[in-house]
């Protein structure tokens, strides 16, 4: 069928360069939407699951996979595809895409599904893309989303952001009866909104810990969301990316769920436990921590203050004390909403 306007034409084959839990759910939305897929695992028993029992025990267990999903660890072999999501834990992105930028064809789009900002340079992920793979058009997905509930095709609606018609594209190769991905070409609005949500939802989940009340949290969303507006809109996001699914959406999900990594540690930290217990090698992965310190170092850059993540920052990094940082940030001077 010829693509037009109102009906883009899916990717026939979709590379998922990632098999954790929302990798592997990523694949299998792509499975469901009709594409075949190729999904890279660096664990070697991660692959023998997919072909042996068709899924990954290890990531997301208990979700059976569609027999349209090959598992391989094999890079060169996953990047033989028409489109690649890229789904790198936010720090490795930048070795993540170097390594594929040598595989991958000129011209593949490279969907970055990481939700983060590289701690020392600051950078969005749409810039570590722009950095790494020149050749590729880049594309980021991101958005209110467990990768359980996705998997196991409970509603859920994400944000792609990308150029011209690729996006539509990219829509219609993820789209399906129960995961409804919108279109955008708002690169930073998306790439911000999925970061700077999960330092938040750190300071949300600290709240709860605390026992500060839902009045506390909600205050805390709503002027983490201006936080967040300010520097999206010094950077060249869109507002009304910043108050959709990839901005105020998520961080709505996030700051206020215990499913969420983000805010489980810091319900954590709220309820007493340390932050070197909870980063112990294999406890969650909460993407806030390494956020943190580099959403404050781009603010800074960028002249924006932002004093929620600069509080969190200090926590994480045990300069602030836990039992100092409401004090600090509500002994702020008084100004106008």
């Amino acid at each position: 069928m010829a693509e037009t306007a109102s009906t883009p034409t899916p990717y026939g084959t979709i590379g998922v360069i990632g098999a954790g839990a929302w990798g592997t759910s990523l694949a299998i939305t792509a499975a469901r939407a009709g594409s075949a897929v190729r999904l890279w695992a660096r664990e070697p028993e991660v692959v023998e699951a997919i072909a042996r029992d068709h899924q990954n025990p290890m990531f997301l267990p208990g979700v059976p996979l569609p027999a349209t999903i090959t598992g391989t660890g094999d890079l060169a072999a996953a990047a033989d595809a028409e489109a690649l999501l890229v789904v790198p834990p936010a720090q490795h992105l930048r070795a993540t895409l170097t390594a594929l930028a040598k595989v991958a064809r000129p011209g593949t789009p490279l969907v970055v599904c990481a939700k983060g900002i590289e701690r020392g340079s600051g950078k969005m992920v749409y810039e570590v893309l722009a950095e790494t793979a020149q050749a590729c058009e880049p594309a980021i997905l991101s958005g209110p989303s467990f990768a359980h509930d996705a998997a196991k095709g409970l509603p859920t609606a994400v944000t792609i952001a990308a150029h011209g018609a690729i996006a539509g594209r990219l829509q219609a190769s993820l789209s399906h009866a129960t995961f409804r991905p919108y279109a955008t070409d708002d690169l930073i609005g998306v790439a911000l909104g999925g970061a700077a949500k999960n330092v938040y939802a750190i300071a949300c989940g600290i709240v709860d810990g605390m026992g500060l009340g839902e009045s506390a949290r909600a205050a805390l969303i709503a002027r983490s969301f201006a936080e967040l507006t300010r520097l999206g809109v010094k950077l060249g996001a869109r507002a009304e990316t910043l108050v959709g699914l990839s901005g105020l959406g998520d961080l709505v999900l996030t700051a206020t769920s215990p499913n969420s990594r983000n805010f489980h540690f810091g319900l954590d930290v709220g309820r007493g436990r340390t932050i070197a217990s909870l980063r112990q090698p294999g406890q969650p992965l909460a993407e806030g921590v390494e956020t943190a310190p580099a959403l404050v170092t781009r603010a800074r850059a960028e002249n924006i203050e932002l004093p929620i993540a600069e509080t969190m920052a200090s926590v994480l990094d045990g300069t602030l004390p836990l039992d100092q940082s409401i004090g600090r940030l509500m002994s702020r001077p008084l100004k106008p909403e």
